[in-house]
């Protein structure tokens, strides 16, 4: 026969009841819906901080490289306030033919080889300077339109669009080709993918002046590539929008490169001599030798749905970049 000591033994080794058991599963559940809350808000938070440090990591990249282009606008390695002699063929169709201006702003579509994902409505630049490498002319011949240089080791090859100057003028040819130890430029009328309408480099240029000599360029002259670079708004190959950079290689322009993607407008205006305000491409006529300085308004969105009432994150940035050729 069961004590009273063993009952209460049993009775003291009950679970929980129905009751305990639901209070205890509520209380769990509110733990853990209070964490996954934090964890989700802790979520939103990292992607928002993510997509907005993207969108200034994209600004940074487009201002730097943007900026580095316009600073440079109609730079030469000799001096900024020199006659400029343009040999190549066909002036008027070729990029170079405002090479003097050193940028020219585009509301509408560029004058030449518009690109075909450009986006209507977005401003667009074209920016021309002489490379920063370059070589040194040991001797010229004008008559045979040769340039011995000082070195072989350089990276110019025929077709190549170059720029020669000293400290009375510049001309802007058509590399036709070295000789076979790569120590000379050549400069020859009548060849190259754009070719050269005189070998004569005299100003004002004289393309029916077939008489021998011409301008001499002494020793100590420097020769270098020209470079030519236009930036715009793109569609990209992902369905959005980029900022994109088409170089001209050897007189055609290359294929348009997309350098940063999310950028969904381009707004540019351009600061002239004694000018309140900035004006936009139209305003600045036929002024473009003269621009000081140029605005860049961006417009950049991220990724992610992450701002508020579930839009993308966006920012409008501007940047102004000072031509310093033009204020030296």
């Amino acid at each position: 026969m069961a004590s009273n000591s063993t009952f209460r033994t049993i009775r003291l080794q009950r679970g929980l009841s129905l009751v305990e058991l639901m209070v205890a599963l509520v209380l769990g559940l509110l733990v853990v819906g209070a964490a996954i809350g934090v964890f989700l808000s802790n979520r939103q938070t990292y992607t928002a901080t993510e997509s907005l440090g993207r969108v200034q990591e994209n600004a940074r990249v487009a201002f730097e490289l943007m900026a580095r282009d316009l600073r440079e606008a109609g730079g030469n390695p000799c001096s900024n306030r020199i006659p400029m002699a343009n040999v190549l063929e066909n002036p008027a169709n070729n990029w170079f033919t405002n090479f003097t201006d050193g940028i020219r702003g585009a509301e509408g579509a560029f004058t030449l080889d518009e690109p075909a994902n450009r986006v209507a409505g977005t401003d667009a630049v074209e920016v021309m300077s002489g490379e920063g490498r370059g070589v040194t002319v040991a001797s010229h011949n004008p008559t045979s339109a040769v340039f011995h240089i000082n070195t072989a080791t350089h990276d110019m090859e025929a077709d190549d669009v170059l720029l020669v100057c000293d400290n009375r003028q510049a001309a802007i040819v058509q590399m036709t080709g070295p000789n076979a130890t790569n120590e000379t430029v050549v400069h020859n009328e009548g060849t190259g993918t754009i070719g050269n309408c005189t070998k004569k480099l005299d100003v004002p240029v004289d393309c029916d002046d077939n008489s021998p000599g011409g301008y001499e360029y002494g020793d100590n002259s420097q020769i270098v590539k020209l470079r030519a670079v236009r930036w715009f708004i793109g569609d990209n190959p992902s369905g959005g929008r980029s900022l994109y950079r088409s170089v001209l290689r050897r007189g055609a322009m290359g294929a348009p490169e997309e350098v940063t993607d999310g950028v969904e407008n381009m707004q540019i205006t351009y600061l002239l001599p004694g000018a309140a305000a900035y004006v936009d491409a139209n305003g600045v006529g036929t002024r473009w030798g003269e621009v000081l300085a140029a605005r860049i308004e961006l417009q950049l969105q991220g990724e992610d749905r992450v701002g508020l009432n579930g839009e993308v994150i966006g920012r409008q940035l501007v940047h102004v970049a000072t031509l310093r050729n033009r204020n030296a």
